[in-house]
């Protein structure tokens, strides 16, 4: 008999429903065990969500306290180069396709959102869903600079504290991109969006819209503490390289 012949195919893992209809089904012995190897499954899986909300608060304190001076420092740039509000406002897809408002700071003019309608033919990233240029005549002076450091970013660490956004996870999409998503796309929202993420330490905007999607599914397969902070640390010498941000 061949060697495979002997194996039996791998268990399918199952949705909660179909799995408590296929524990029903078993005997009172199996069922017993099916419930302990649940319960301990469930309770792994509560401790795993409590320790990256631990990282993440954590993280979003000690940065809002380092990084402060900073964050005061490009709030008065902002407000000195042009008129209008330091912070930007805009609704992106959290969660399980909640929506929430995400803190930017302006690195535009206030009439950014007006005028992109008149710049979709220029658009440079391939597949249509995002909309990116590496001259957008929109973007000031100093949001040139904050982009290139993502400094422009940084007030989203107030999302992470308010529970919208992870240090970690798929970059918050726009309501009118989730529109545009495939079955595939719509898995990186099974878990908050992030800060960073394994794309943006691994090319960024240079990434076609495919490309970042499948490192978003990567990431949440294998995600973990120990994952989440190995890309915080990459994020760095990234950020600080500059390379695809625009």
């Amino acid at each position: 008999m061949p060697r495979n012949a002997a194996q039996s195919p791998a268990t399918p893992l199952l949705e909660p429903a179909a799995l408590l209809q296929s524990i029903r089904a078993r005997s009172r012995g199996q069922r017993i065990d099916a419930l302990v190897s649940v319960r301990g499954w469930l309770l792994l899986l509560l401790l795993r969500s409590a320790a990256k909300r631990a990282l993440d608060v954590t993280g979003a304190l000690i940065g809002l306290a380092l990084l402060s001076p900073l964050l005061v420092l490009t709030a008065l740039a902002i407000r000195l180069e042009s008129p209008g509000p330091v912070l930007f406002h805009q609704v992106r897809v959290g969660k399980r396709g909640r929506p929430f408002t995400m803190y930017k700071f302006r690195s535009m003019r206030v009439t950014a959102e007006a005028e992109k309608l008149a710049l979709q033919d220029a658009n440079e990233c391939a597949g249509g869903v995002l909309f990116k240029m590496k001259r957008d005549p929109r973007v000031t002076r100093v949001g040139q600079v904050i982009r290139r450091l993502s400094i422009d970013e940084l007030p989203q660490l107030l999302n992470i504290l308010r529970g919208d956004m992870s240090i970690v996870g798929p970059r918050p999409a726009l309501p009118a991109e989730v529109e545009k998503y495939g079955p595939e796309a719509r898995k990186r929202l099974q878990t908050r969006p992030g800060l960073t993420c394994l794309w943006q330490i691994s090319g960024r905007s240079e990434l076609t819209f495919s490309e970042q999607v499948d490192l978003d599914l990567r990431y949440l397969q294998a995600r973990s503490v120990g994952k989440d902070i190995s890309i915080i640390v990459r994020t760095v010498p990234a950020v600080i390289n500059g390379k695809g941000a625009y």
